[in-house]
């Protein structure tokens, strides 16, 4: 998909101002639900490795097959995805893995399980991160993980603090580009850039984490053709583009943000 049209143009004028103001643009990827192999998740590792762009790649252990590690490239990093994915709130609560009305010590137990199990299969490619499904999870539950192995949580929506306990490093998303409550399917370009360029305009003028990289959703087992091309499109792009990074998920979740001129005196 080439990408044309105002909210394309709205994005680059966006990145332009954040370039002109000597600070980098950094956008992060996550997708979620990876488990088995199957022909969809194949076509995400593709597009990741032709377009050089890294991904954290949030898998549910209980699901995990060896096979999906098997010729990871470094790029991508594999987040834990919960554990089972099972939803266990309340009929009258939203969706969650991990609600409150769990047990702490079970929860917990659960999630070590799921994290030893991934290290196992991924080894050196996966990071200490929870990406809880449904991007939900208990608030009593979130200060014990760091004690568990953990260190740090992804979740969606603008993040109000970058630390929500000593060692925890959140990061979260921004840009989910599936319609979930209507089509499950592609949200259209227009929505997806308007939502990244309001996320980026809020950044810049201290509304949001200034310091939070503009983060994009993606759940490769329900992409149509029109998440495929845009998701093409969308890298090929802003790859060109000047003052624009696809940032490594494990450097984000280990604290290394920066301004545009500090990249460039690195060489970076």
């Amino acid at each position: 998909m080439e990408m044309v049209g105002a909210e394309w143009r709205a994005l680059k004028e966006e990145i332009a101002r954040w370039r002109d103001s000597g600070k980098l643009v950094e956008f992060w990827w996550r997708d979620d639900d990876a488990g088995r192999p199957d022909p969809a998740l194949c076509r995400l590792l593709k597009l990741a490795s032709d377009s050089q762009v890294p991904l954290a790649l949030a898998v549910v252990p209980e699901m995990a097959e060896q096979s999906i590690f098997e010729g990871l490239r470094s790029e991508v990093a594999v987040l834990q995805h919960g554990v089972d994915h099972r939803n266990r709130a309340l009929a009258t609560e939203k969706k969650s893995e991990f609600p409150p009305g769990e047990p702490i010590e079970q929860a917990l137990g659960r999630l070590v399980g799921g994290r030893r199990k991934l290290e196992g299969m991924a080894g050196s490619l996966a990071i200490p991160v929870l990406a809880p499904p449904w991007n939900r999870i208990s608030p009593a539950l979130v200060p014990l993980i760091v004690a568990a192995g953990y260190g740090g949580i992804s979740t969606f929506g603008v993040r109000k603090v970058t630390y929500s306990a000593p060692g925890l490093t959140i990061v979260n998303t921004h840009v989910d580009i599936i319609d979930w409550k209507s089509t499950r399917g592609f949200c259209g370009a227009d929505l997806a850039l308007r939502r990244a360029v309001q996320h980026l305009e809020s950044r810049r003028l201290g509304r949001a984490d200034a310091l939070e990289p503009t983060g994009w959703l993606t759940h490769h087992a329900v992409h149509d053709e029109a998440c495929w091309g845009f998701l093409e499109g969308l890298f090929e792009a802003t790859r060109k583009i000047d003052g624009v990074r696809w940032s490594s998920p494990a450097a984000l979740f280990a604290g290394r943000v920066g301004s545009f001129a500090e990249r460039q005196a690195q060489g970076t």
